[in-house]
């Protein structure tokens, strides 16, 4: 009995140590590198990968016998390509996108549905060069599993930094019960809140459940099923309430906010980041730049909703398309007004409004509204990651950071649509197979994407 015990504690030893994994040495020749997209780009250069980081970016292109313990490297040619750091888009919805029935699906799909969804999301987002996305809203249980699978490598996707559920006042924007009978959301969701009180615990209660950050709605939406406009809905004090609890807990904050008072009412309160900011003027914009807080465009949400709303004018009822219409074409001159004025840009498309994979032609819009190809490329790298506490870990190629990695067949410096079909995409040391069917979208995108 003695002796099986011994034997089996040492098969147990040996098992242990020979599972544990050789170090995996991976070194890039890349033709041209943005390595930081505020500085130039240089060419012929080797980036020198360990497992998930990034150990060096060397001058030349070097061989595995030049890097010590790297003799099995394996060695990647993107010597005729453009490479740079993973994309980072810091508004999505993954767990889902624009469906006809949408309406339905919201009171029948389960949470768990909505997890394995994500992956599938997840996988055409990271294919399209989004090796980071910050989640802003949706099924608390869902998006916290799909984060945490990703994180411990149990299944791929992009890195994903997630808010649960959003929080709305009753009625809201964020509401999910709109439109619907009262026994159907009987109980609303813990992101549903009116008074100070109300709002300061529906922030702790996301944070409790394992909240990065928190989004609350500080104005009206377009996709509420309700005519409620774009304007402010949780009052002054209540947006206070909710930026304190926040902040109190180490959180970033992210206000949805279209209508220019309930915009403005939420960059008072100090929230980090403006998401869609419609109707921005000059004064709003200079409050920008006075708190210091990010804008986050997402003109490809008001492109989508637009085009849907002229094209298949029954697709939404008839108080979402009416907002469509109206908000849609405001996007473009506010990012140009905020770009002008100085405000902080961090890329974000609302994915999940536009079809996961498509977050590219966020791109290309912000290139026709006036904005210069390497603000753009900063936005959704070096600004990205700052906003999402994440430069440390990525937003540019150096030594210590994880590498995210994508490479294009064209300079995005000259030609920032290029960047919609990656030629190679790597995320945490692991290259990402493109050779995957692209799902037809619902929505087909103009010719040449």
């Amino acid at each position: 009995m003695f002796k099986k015990t011994l034997l089996a504690g040492a098969m147990f030893v040996s098992l242990t140590v020979s599972a544990v994994a050789q170090d995996k040495w991976k070194i890039i020749h890349a033709g041209t590198l943005l390595a930081d997209a505020r500085e130039e780009a240089k060419s012929e250069q080797s980036i020198v990968i360990k497992n998930k980081q990034i150990v060096e970016v060397r001058d030349g292109y070097v061989s595995a016998s030049d890097v010590e313990g790297a003799a099995d490297a394996e060695m990647i040619d993107l010597s005729n390509q453009f490479v740079m750091a993973g994309l980072i888009d810091t508004h999505t919805h993954i767990l889902g996108q624009q469906e006809p029935n949408s309406r339905e699906l919201r009171v029948t799909r389960s949470s768990q549905m909505l997890t394995l969804m994500g992956v599938e999301y997840g996988m055409r987002t990271l294919r399209a060069g989004f090796t980071t996305i910050r989640n802003v809203g949706g099924d608390r249980n869902a998006i916290f599993a799909l984060r945490d699978a990703i994180n411990q490598d149990i299944v791929m996707g992009p890195r994903i930094k997630a808010s649960g559920q959003g929080i709305s006042p009753t009625g809201g924007h964020g509401d999910s019960s709109n439109g619907f009978r009262d026994d159907v959301f009987a109980t609303p969701h813990s992101g549903i809140c009116d008074g100070i009180a109300e709002c300061r615990r529906a922030v702790r209660t996301q944070i409790k459940y394992g909240a990065d950050h928190i989004k609350y709605v500080a104005t009206g939406g377009v996709l509420s099923k309700t005519a409620t406009g774009t304007d402010q809905q949780f009052t002054d004090e209540e947006q206070i309430a909710l930026v304190e609890a926040a902040h109190a807990m180490g959180r970033k904050v992210a206000a949805h906010a279209h209508g220019r008072i309930g915009l403005e009412a939420a960059l008072r309160a100090g929230v980090d980041s403006i998401e869609h900011g419609s109707y921005l003027d000059e004064g709003t914009a200079d409050l920008f730049v006075e708190t210091g807080a990010y804008l986050v465009p997402t003109l490809i949400a008001g492109y989508t909703v637009e085009r849907i709303a002229k094209e298949q004018p029954h697709f939404f009822i008839a108080p979402v398309r009416q907002k469509a219409l109206e908000v849609g074409p405001m996007m473009k001159q506010a990012l140009k007004l905020a770009h002008d004025k100085g405000v902080k840009i961090a890329f974000g498309t609302d994915a999940g409004v536009n079809d996961h994979g498509t977050n590219g032609y966020e791109l290309v819009l912000m290139n026709e509204a006036g904005m210069p190809e390497r603000a753009i490329l900063v936005s959704a790298t070096v600004n990205a990651a700052d906003l999402m506490d994440l430069t440390a870990v990525t937003g540019t190629i150096e030594a210590g950071k994880e590498a995210d990695i994508i490479a294009s067949a064209g300079n995005p410096l000259e030609d920032i649509g290029t960047l919609m079909n990656p030629t190679f995409v790597m995320a945490r040391g692991t290259e990402i197979d493109l050779n995957v069917p692209r799902p037809a979208d619902l929505f087909p995108w103009p010719d040449g994407y």
